[in-house]
């Protein structure tokens, strides 16, 4: 299949989905309780007739228009690629047609939700520089044909022909259960949030006392969000180089596969809780551009656990030829009265590199022909101790590179030297990452 020939609708499985979605949304918010409503009588459940014949008066104009709207959704979407524009129609009695730049392109996802896979169906996502507008999400295709999408946008923005076969990849690591299972576990606030909940559970048992009990639910949701949520999003989690970018898989009951061509990633943060150093652990994020809110939550992880020289050697391969360990750092001021100390700054030709915090320590890097802006901040306490802070800034994300509490003197020369740097590096660097194979 080639998408730039022709126009193409997903796959017609989407249809029936749709309308089986409305359905049970109908059911639990009105079919369930209009029903239940009317058959108790006299303290016991039957099934008088008149009650089935509301029900079912209610609910088969429900289920026309389930089908009418599941399939006006599936005759209302329509796609192609043109050239190396993405373009999707929308719309049956007010079309709309949106064309997309495949040089625009930040990041191509292949989602399969539990349901979805039930099916063989994938969803396919392509993130694009904007902000919260600028996702496109075709749901759902058939799994071999969203792969043969993902492999031919890729190809496109990349600068080669859409027939490109897809890229050989290099495996980097694979996160295992067991160790992932506990570095989710062995976190300070989790640790708080694990102890709060056991005493709120002798209280309860033991004084029972109602009150603990607003206590024990507080803190099982939150170690829900904090250890579950993660260990069903991040499980199974790879990670993987091709020449198409970086490629991300992950997902126990939703599986997701992402693929960040090359050039996309601003800023990368090296994360190594307390607790995690006596393993010689870290994870690793990053900051990349065009996402936005949940989106850029959702994008940002793309290392939840591994020793740190993997962390390290990949940050290498996403910034080629950086070497994090090898850039000396300058500690800051002994005049900071930070609690949360920022450990020192250095940088070199290639990279701005700062380490900062001792609960929870963080090494944030930065490529020189990434950056968009070097400023100098100075707050009320800063501006009594001669003390300022430089910002490297990338766009808005989980990383930001500063160091923190610089003599005024010394961070008026970082400044200026890494402006140049920055400078530098973009004449020498291409600040276009699209079409990078063609170039």
């Amino acid at each position: 299949m080639r998408f730039s020939e022709g126009t193409h609708r997903l796959h017609w499985a989407t249809a029936p989905l749709r309308a089986f979605v409305i359905v049970i949304i109908y059911l639990v918010l009105l079919g369930f309780p209009l029903l239940f409503a009317q058959i108790r009588r006299e303290g016991t459940l039957v099934l008088p007739p008149d009650a089935i014949a509301k029900f079912l008066l209610v609910t088969v104009p429900f289920l026309v228009i389930a089908v009418v709207a599941g399939l006006w959704g599936w005759l209302a979407l329509r796609f192609r690629i043109d050239d190396d524009d993405l373009v999707v129609e929308t719309g049956l009695l007010r079309k709309r047609m949106r064309r997309i730049p495949l040089s625009r392109v930040q990041a191509i996802d292949l989602v399969r939700p539990l349901v979805t896979r039930l099916f063989s169906l994938a969803e396919v996502r392509v993130e694009l520089a904007g902000g919260e507008q600028s996702e496109i999400a075709l749901r759902y295709l058939g799994r071999h044909t969203a792969q043969q999408l993902r492999a031919e946008l890729l190809a496109h923005a990349a600068g080669l022909p859409g027939h490109t076969p897809e890229a050989p990849e290099r495996p980097i690591w694979r996160v295992p259960f067991g160790p992932f299972l506990a570095s989710l576990i062995l976190r300070l606030p989790v640790l708080g949030t694990g102890l709060l909940f056991l005493a709120s559970l002798i209280f309860l048992f033991s004084l029972l006392e109602g009150a603990m009990l607003v206590v024990l639910v507080l803190t099982l949701l939150a170690l829900i969000r904090a250890v579950l949520a993660p260990l069903v999003m991040y499980a199974n989690f790879t990670v993987a180089m091709s020449p198409d970018g970086l490629r991300l898989r992950c997902g126990l009951l939703e599986t997701r596969m992402q693929t960040l061509p090359p050039g996309r990633v601003q800023a990368v943060g090296i994360v190594e809780p307390l607790l995690w150093r006596a393993f010689g652990w870290a994870r690793l994020e990053v900051t990349v551009a065009g996402y936005a809110g949940e989106r850029q939550a959702l994008s940002s992880m793309v290392l939840p656990l591994a020793p740190r020289p993997v962390a390290v050697h990949l940050v290498s391969l996403i910034f080629p030829g950086a070497q994090v360990d090898a850039v000396p750092l300058l500690p800051a001021s002994s005049r900071s009265v930070a609690v949360d100390r920022a450990d020192g700054a250095g940088t070199d030709d290639l990279i701005f590199v700062t380490r900062r915090g001792w609960l929870c320590r963080r090494t944030e890097v930065i490529a020189h022909a990434r950056a968009q802006s070097v400023r100098l901040t100075v707050n009320p306490v800063q501006r009594l101790l001669g003390l300022a802070t430089v910002h490297v800034d990338a766009p808005p994300g989980p990383v930001q590179v500063a160091a923190a509490d610089r003599d005024l003197g010394e961070a008026r020369a970082i400044v200026e030297s890494t402006a140049r740097r920055a400078l530098a590096a973009r004449r020498t660097a291409s600040g276009d990452p699209g079409r990078w194979a063609a170039r």
